[in-house]
């Protein structure tokens, strides 16, 4: 069975094609309008606290943390221009460099519009880089988004530090991106001027990106965990949690949705239900069901049932692992070396190119309707309450074919419930 599933995943990637939709996939995994374009920014944040290099102890150390971000947006292509572009990426393995293939168009120039497009920013796990939710930032740009991926320092395959530094900085990096972004939309000289919508802004975190979501959208940390030993030193983790009188006024209120991917720290108890009952935002959660990274019944699913101040969804993969929806096919490169690595991609379940489809058409629904409140939207998402006929039971969903259901959960919870 394994063998047959590298198999599929080779054949389904031999060009590490990032843009796949399959025959059988839901209808708003299709790719929209606008042509795409991307381009790489280096971003600085200056004087940051330097996590791993402050003493325990110790005076606070400070450095300029740098920020690699992929930013994909509709483009204005020129008369015969190929609707076409590769990304080099590292993978897992930082020492094999993989070339992926998509649609988006390196440097193309913006589309001219009236009216700015709203912010996606998209949070990688740990270790993870920018490219790993590429068919997002591709697919959504395609919709009327600008899309900015974060290479997360000291997070990334060939920068991976000690997990405290991630503890740390990642809800921190996730608004660092979305002020740089809204400033570069207000600079004439900037590609971006005029193009994003940053009052408008959803956040995509898989695992460890999901736990920065969580923290921005209201979730402060636990004060159990300022002390952790695997906590940053000196106390700095209280900054984010949820009885320091500063954590609600460092929120930004322009984050207005998340999706969220097998958020890391319910089970580790860095998230409680006290917690997440500060959670206000609107919120997918997507899941595996036997994800034993994040967890799912004391995980994924204990923060869907917790965050009851909250409208919010539960995409459930049954028999996936951590890795249910977000990362691209594994790169070709990793399977012609037998790279025990490339699992970091897959599932032992589920086929890639299904579960971003998949997940695509689900990020499109609940970002059109929450961020563009486009009509219709609603419908591809589920508002009731449970029961017999509820929309998790009845497997009618709209834009699947009825078999193509098979294996998925959908819930709805409503705010208060």
């Amino acid at each position: 069975m394994l063998g047959g599933l590298l198999l599929s995943q080779s054949a389904f990637s031999q060009e590490n094609r990032i843009d796949q939709v399959g025959p059988d996939a839901p209808e708003l995994a299709s790719f929209g309008e606008f042509d795409i374009g991307v381009r790489t920014l280096n971003l600085l944040d200056e004087g940051r606290i330097d996590v791993l290099n402050t003493p325990r102890g110790g005076e606070t150390v400070l450095y300029n943390r740098g920020l690699t971000i992929e930013v994909w947006y509709p483009a204005q292509l020129d008369s015969g221009q190929q609707r076409a572009g590769s990304y080099r990426a590292i993978t897992r393995n930082p020492d094999i460099v993989a070339t992926l293939n998509g649609r988006a168009v390196r440097d193309a120039n913006p589309l001219a519009v009236e009216m700015a497009f709203p912010l996606i920013i998209v949070s990688h796990g740990y270790p993870g880089n920018r490219f790993l939710m590429s068919h997002v930032g591709e697919s959504l740009a395609s919709k009327g988004y600008v899309v900015a991926s974060i290479d997360h320092r000291e997070s990334t395959y060939d920068d991976q530090q000690s997990i405290m530094s991630t503890f740390y900085h990642r809800p921190l990096d996730q608004r660092f991106v979305l002020d740089s972004l809204a400033t570069l939309s207000n600079h004439g000289d900037s590609f971006l001027f005029e193009l994003v919508d940053a009052d408008s802004t959803g956040i995509v975190g898989f695992s460890m990106g999901g736990y920065g979501l969580l923290n921005n959208l209201g979730a402060g940390f636990s004060e159990a965990m300022i002390e952790n030993l695997m906590a940053p030193p000196n106390g700095l983790l209280a900054e984010h949690t949820f009885r320091n009188p500063d954590y609600q006024s460092n929120l930004d209120p322009r984050i207005k949705a998340g999706f969220a991917v097998a958020p890391w720290g319910m089970n580790s108890g860095f998230f409680t239900e006290e917690v997440l009952t500060g959670i206000e935002t609107p919120t997918f959660y997507l899941a595996g069901s036997v994800d034993e990274t994040a967890g799912y019944e004391e995980g994924t699913r204990a923060i869907f049932e917790s965050a009851i101040n909250s409208d919010r969804y539960l995409l459930t993969f049954e028999g996936a692992g951590h890795s249910a929806g977000a990362p691209i096919p594994p790169p070709v490169e990793l399977l012609d070396v037998d790279d025990p690595r490339v699992n970091h991609y897959t599932d032992a379940v589920w086929e890639n190119v299904e579960m971003n489809n998949i997940m695509d058409h689900f990020i499109t629904a609940f970002f059109d309707h929450y961020l563009k409140t486009n009509e219709g939207s609603l419908e591809y998402l589920p508002r009731d309450q449970g029961g017999a006929e509820s929309f998790a039971d009845a497997k009618n969903w709209k834009g699947f074919a009825a078999e193509n259901t098979k294996g998925l959960s959908l819930e709805f919870l409503n705010s208060g419930n």
